[in-house]
């Protein structure tokens, strides 16, 4: 049922790769336990007691809360999908509640960083340097994903009408208009580009290695880390980060709550509230600066 369970992930709820990758890990890790602790062979037969004897395991391993409860978001996935097939009639996870875990606000760069980060000094002309700048810009710039960066490909983008199409999570695919200047460092990359490999196919991604082949995500973090390094003050060094950062500065500047919540290609406005905290900070500074009677 496993496999099955993988199928309707990637061909019904269209799950990305690094989803469907995470949920499978999860799914044989627990197995892996029930194996181990209970010498159950099957987690389809799994019950309440074998899977609250995991989820105490797996704190006592010191394992953080917010991957705990991924993992128990795996579990309920998993049994719910074995309830609507007729596997099973009783949900064993039903009884089993969530972490708390401590609200953090999000990270984000400050604007002065940014702009150094962003300095055409920082980077080799080559085409390493180049793209290691595209890299940088286009995720503060758009707010994409790691891994819809990754997917990319010269035929998404529309220079004419300077914008980009984007496939997010679950296949849904989204519009985001790039700036002026955006707009005009893409022209300088392709150009490198073409310098580097002769043409630029529409079929090629966006971003690629000196083989021409599609990066990945490991080296997209190597990139983005090395040059945070450099210029901000934050605790994490991420590409999400970027994408925090590209959200913060828009709602700071006075951007439309549910236009943010377009661009990040968000489902819900709950996931791009967030950001107001954030925002709030700002505003209450401003206001005891500016107000006589603050």
């Amino acid at each position: 049922m496993l496999e099955s369970f993988i199928n309707y992930l990637e061909f019904e709820k269209r799950a990305s790769r690094h989803t469907i990758l995470a949920y499978q890990k999860d799914l044989e890790q627990f197995a892996e336990f029930c194996k181990l602790a209970f010498e159950n062979q099957d987690i389809c037969t799994a019950e309440h007691t074998e899977i609250r004897a995991w989820v105490i395991d797996l704190v006592e391993e010191d394992l953080n809360s917010n991957s705990v409860n991924r993992k128990i978001a795996t579990l309920r996935s998993f049994y719910k999908f074995l309830m609507r097939s007729g596997e099973i009639s009783k949900d064993p996870t039903y009884k089993i509640k969530s972490l708390k875990t401590p609200k953090r606000l999000p990270e984000f760069v400050q604007e002065e960083a940014i702009e150094k980060i962003l300095d055409e000094m920082v980077y080799e002309p080559d085409f390493d340097g180049q793209r290691d700048k595209m890299v940088m810009e286009f995720l503060y710039l758009t707010g994409v994903r790691l891994s819809e960066l990754i997917e990319l490909k010269w035929k998404d983008i529309d220079l004419h009408s300077g914008s980009v199409k984007v496939l997010g999570k679950r296949k849904k695919e989204r519009i985001i208009p790039i700036t002026f200047g955006l707009k005009k460092n893409i022209v300088s990359y392709k150009k490198v580009f073409e310098e580097r490999f002769s043409n630029v196919q529409d079929s090629d991604y966006f971003i690629v290695n000196k083989d021409r082949e599609q990066s990945y995500p490991m080296k997209i973090y190597r990139i983005v880390k090395y040059h945070l390094d450099l210029f901000a003050q934050t605790t994490k060094r991420s590409p999400h980060l970027l994408r925090h950062t590209f959200a913060t500065h828009l709602l700071n500047k006075g951007a439309d709550l549910n236009a943010v919540k377009d661009l990040l290609g968000h489902a819900n406005l709950a996931a791009t509230q967030v950001y107001t905290h954030n925002s709030m900070e700002k505003l209450k500074a401003v206001f005891e600066q500016a107000h006589p009677k603050a």
